[in-house]
């Protein structure tokens, strides 16, 4: 893992996540305890403010990301079946890509944790842009496949860390070790300081150990301790969801039923996920 530059803020964060303002104490959106000296974000991936009237529909896209994270957790790829959709929807450069992703995971396989995270974080950082849902899918709070993501080249931050949640899975990494953490970063504005929604994937050794963070602005991968402008809100996996920093899931039984999930389970396994 590399060392982390000194005396820098993250200046821009990806998403819009806005439920995390219901199930933290400190509601007033202050910086709290975090994750000093963060690193610098990739300056490409700018930002707009948080809309309040998304926070009702992102805890909706939270229940469904859960679901989507416990079918993931069982899932075999269907390489075969994915490049051939790949080819027919996207074409020859997006069935390449599934190759390479492919490659990439076989690779993985036999590498130790550390390694794996590495590779997992480059291999999407490096080929997929961060962009906007509306952008991307012209729709808001639209949940991508792996598959999806690659084919158009872009994605929020959510995209990514499902795709490498997905990613670390099918190369091995236990699902234990795995949380898609919801998180308020701490940036620029206006001169001043504001809190910002973020999706990050956080990787821990062990139930109670410190996690490291794999994230679309920072290029290398961090101890969460070096990440003080990133406050953790919750994560979650197919196990369970934890709420900020705590050993044991205040969840273990996420909800079954929902549209979205079952619209996103279909998408998987129609691409050979799942």
């Amino acid at each position: 893992m590399a060392d982390l530059p000194k005396n820098h803020l993250v200046g821009h964060v990806c998403g819009e996540i806005g439920y995390y303002r219901r199930i933290t104490n400190n509601r007033d959106g202050a910086p709290g305890r975090g994750w000093a000296n963060p690193p610098r974000p990739d300056e490409s991936c700018a930002l707009p403010p948080l809309h309040p009237q998304a926070a009702a529909r992102h805890a909706a896209a939270l229940l469904a990301a859960v679901l989507l994270l416990a079918s993931l957790a069982m899932a075999q790829a269907n390489f075969t079946l994915m490049r051939d959709v790949a080819l027919q929807r996207y074409g020859e450069d997006t069935a390449e890509l599934v190759d390479a992703w492919r490659s990439e995971i076989e690779i993985m396989k036999g590498l130790p944790d550390e390694e794996k995270l590495v590779r997992a974080n480059r291999f999407f950082n490096a080929r997929i842009r961060w962009v906007t849902d509306d952008e991307a899918w012209s729709r808001s709070d639209y949940w991508a496949t792996p598959l999806e993501v690659m084919g158009v080249g872009m994605g929020d931050c959510e995209d990514f860390a499902i795709a490498k949640y997905a990613m670390l899975l099918l190369a091995g990494v236990d699902v234990s070790r795995l949380r898609i953490t919801y998180v308020k970063a701490r940036v620029r504005s206006n001169g001043g300081e504001r809190s910002q929604a973020h999706m990050v994937l956080a990787y821990y050794p062990a139930p109670s150990a410190e996690p490291v963070i794999l994230d679309n602005i920072i290029p290398d991968i961090y101890p969460a301790s070096r990440r003080t402008d990133l406050t953790p809100v919750y994560g979650f996996n197919s196990l369970g969801l934890w709420v900020g920093n705590a050993a044991r899931p205040a969840s273990t039984e996420p909800a079954s039923k929902l549209s979205r999930w079952r619209d996103l389970l279909r998408r998987a396994a129609t691409e050979g996920l799942g």
